[in-house]
């Protein structure tokens, strides 16, 4: 069974933003993790700012009063905190759900911080009266007690949150791990085979005969390589003047490349060396062969991996292009024509020679043959040569011959 690369890379693309996810649901849970902490230090400021409360100087009343106002402003600063760190805590507000549990004990702690304020106010207010002072020295203690336990319970409380939240969160983390895992060796696996095919296409000689290639791509490529070699190999398929293809060449080029197309459009054009024809030789053998070959070499610096240039007559050249447009497809025909007008060619015994061709250009629908096309062009082409040299007509101009 063969893989398609691009499958896999569709699959990588999905695999990389899911990593993505779960680094950043990793850094969520570390900072929940921090306000876990921040929740308990909170707790414990309070309980050391309330042993703080009882412990202040009498001897200093006002002192002690300024002191006292300052603490006790402090204590309710700090429930505040833990509910604004609370909106923050996703995890327990929407999977342990004890939103309503948590805001009533904070509630009833900033009831018990009233109590102990008014408690401890009264104390430090009846220091000099040692019969209110040990009443209110007993209703302090009271409080002092009943807050410092409620306290306790939100952090017996928070331990308890911690760990329902480190139970979830040790199942998540498995379970990502065994994923990742095999994704990341399974990926592994895939990327090295792919990297072989492209080791065993690069190579010139295919010295690995056994080899068996792992993806669709690479097994395609290795066929059309194998088909080139045939054609490259085969004299039969060349034009011995230029090295390109002939018209059989031209067939079987075609017929291989034809699947690389996809959804492109293909033309077909047959261009013609102006005033250089069979039964009028104006040069030399020699000067001739010349000619043709840097023609032929011209053409093919605009060839595309998927077009197919060829010599199919003495002195034409058939040029099978494949582009994503109409438009596209005529624009590289002129520009291939142009640059053919721009070649400078010096003969020894004609001197300066200029260079141009005449071309019929059609464009090829998918249900015609490439023979059909290639007959089309040549009509076209007969009739552009009635009407100048070194131009480019297409089907449109020969509809305007009987006009």
């Amino acid at each position: 069974m063969k893989y398609s690369i691009k499958r896999i890379f569709e699959h990588l693309k999905i695999y990389l933003l899911f990593i993505f996810f779960v680094a950043f649901f990793t850094v969520l849970l570390t900072f929940e993790q921090q306000l876990s902490f921040d929740k308990v230090n909170n707790l414990n400021k309070q309980k050391n700012i309330i042993k703080t409360l009882t412990k202040l100087n009498k001897s200093d009343i006002e002192l002690a009063l300024i002191q006292f106002n300052g603490k006790s402003t402090q204590l309710h600063q700090e429930i505040d905190k833990l509910k604004m760190l609370y909106k923050y805590n996703l995890t327990d507000r929407f999977i342990l759900r004890n939103e309503k549990e948590y805001l009533n004990d904070l509630n009833k702690l900033s009831h018990l911080t009233d109590q102990f304020n008014n408690a401890a106010h009264a104390y430090y207010m009846e220091s000099k009266n040692p019969k209110l002072e040990q009443e209110a020295k007993r209703n302090l203690d009271t409080s002092l007690r009943t807050i410092t336990q409620h306290i306790d319970n939100m952090l017996l409380k928070s331990i308890t949150y911690n760990q329902e939240k480190f139970d979830i969160v040790k199942v998540l983390v498995i379970i990502l791990f065994i994923l990742i895992l095999f994704a990341t060796f399974w990926y592994r696996k895939m990327l090295t085979a792919i990297y072989r095919d492209i080791e065993y296409l690069f190579q010139v000689e295919k010295n690995k005969n056994d080899y068996d290639i792992f993806s669709m791509e690479a097994d395609a490529i290795a066929l059309r390589m194998n088909r080139k070699s045939v054609v490259q190999d085969n004299p039969s398929m060349l034009d011995p003047v230029t090295k390109i293809n002939n018209y059989k060449g031209l067939l079987n080029s075609y017929a291989n490349k034809k699947g690389l197309k996809d959804s492109n459009f293909t033309a077909v054009t047959i261009l013609e060396i102006d005033n250089f024809s069979k039964s009028n030789r104006a040069f030399t053998q020699e000067v001739t062969q010349a000619i043709l070959r840097k023609v032929a070499y011209t053409i093919s610096l605009h060839e595309q991996p998927i077009d197919v240039i060829a010599r199919t007559d003495y002195n034409q050249f058939t040029v099978v292009l494949s582009r994503s447009s109409k438009e596209q497809l005529f624009k590289d025909i002129e520009i291939i024509r142009e640059s053919i007008a721009e070649l400078k060619f010096n003969a020894p015994d004609n001197g300066p020679i200029a260079i141009t061709v005449t071309g019929g250009f059609v464009i090829k629908p998918n249900n015609t043959s490439l023979e059909e096309a290639t007959k089309q062009a040549k009509e076209i082409l007969e009739y552009a040569k009635t009407t100048g040299k070194n131009k480019i007509l297409q089907l449109r101009d020969l509809a305007q011959k009987d006009i």
